[in-house]
């Protein structure tokens, strides 16, 4: 009896061992796939992390060549309203000089007419000069629009002429003033409108927020990951 019964104890003790080893080798085997999971995830997150970060800061500087461009420039415009301009009149006053590169330190002299267009702002009343745009109010008090200059001077007189016939068909204008009325001068468009405005600062927002959006996944992915393993662990 003493001989059967050591007998079973000894298999029996042999079977637990040799279950033990065989859930050994697949816990072993459970925490290398996740270790292998955990090293192949890892470099991927920092990548993305890094592309996040990079959009960030690409938006930043955009955000500040921006904001040294085209809002400073908005800012300090001070043809803020909108109103209707009719054209009162519309005529060529002289032709002004100016300069254009012909190559490596070479410049020469050609001529454009010098168109002046006066209009009656309907907001106001008052008559004023109509200028292009505030580039040509700063190049050009005098004229309505500074072509660009070029060798061909009857090219240029064309493209005068033109804007003056289209301004005698359509004698009414949107048109934008100064309201404090420090600038007697009228503008028939602005560089920088409202909408400009807008789609400049669309793509840089729009990357901010692309970035800002890719470190928050990186950041969720890693907060569940460790959640699934807390709970793995409790389950066990």
């Amino acid at each position: 009896m003493f001989f059967v019964a050591g007998a079973k104890n000894t298999a029996g003790s042999g079977g637990g061992s040799e279950r033990r080893s065989i859930y050994q080798k697949f816990r072993e085997v459970d925490l290398l796939d996740k270790k292998k999971t955990v090293t192949a995830l890892k470099p991927g997150e920092d990548r993305a992390i890094l592309l996040g970060l990079g959009m960030i800061l690409s938006s930043v500087m955009l955000y500040f060549v921006l904001g040294i461009t085209i809002l400073r420039s908005y800012a300090e415009s001070v043809w803020t309203e909108e109103g209707v301009c009719v054209v009162l009149n519309a005529t060529v006053t002289a032709d002004v000089n100016c300069s254009y590169s012909c190559g490596s330190d070479c410049w020469r002299v050609s001529k454009y007419p010098c168109l002046q267009v006066y209009v009656s702002l309907n907001n106001t009343g008052r008559v004023s000069r109509l200028s292009h745009n505030e580039e040509t109010q700063d190049s050009s008090s005098e004229c309505f629009y500074v072509p660009r200059c070029q060798k061909d001077s009857a090219a240029m007189h064309v493209v005068i002429m033109n804007i003056s016939e289209r301004l005698k068909v359509n004698t009414q204008v949107t048109c934008y003033y100064d309201p404090s009325e420090q600038q007697e001068t009228v503008l028939l468009t602005r560089l920088y409108d409202h909408g400009v405005l807008f789609h400049s600062l669309l793509w840089p927002s729009c990357m901010l927020a692309g970035g800002a959006l890719i470190i928050m996944m990186v950041k969720l992915t890693q907060y569940l990951s460790r959640l699934c393993e807390e709970i793995n662990k409790i389950k066990r």
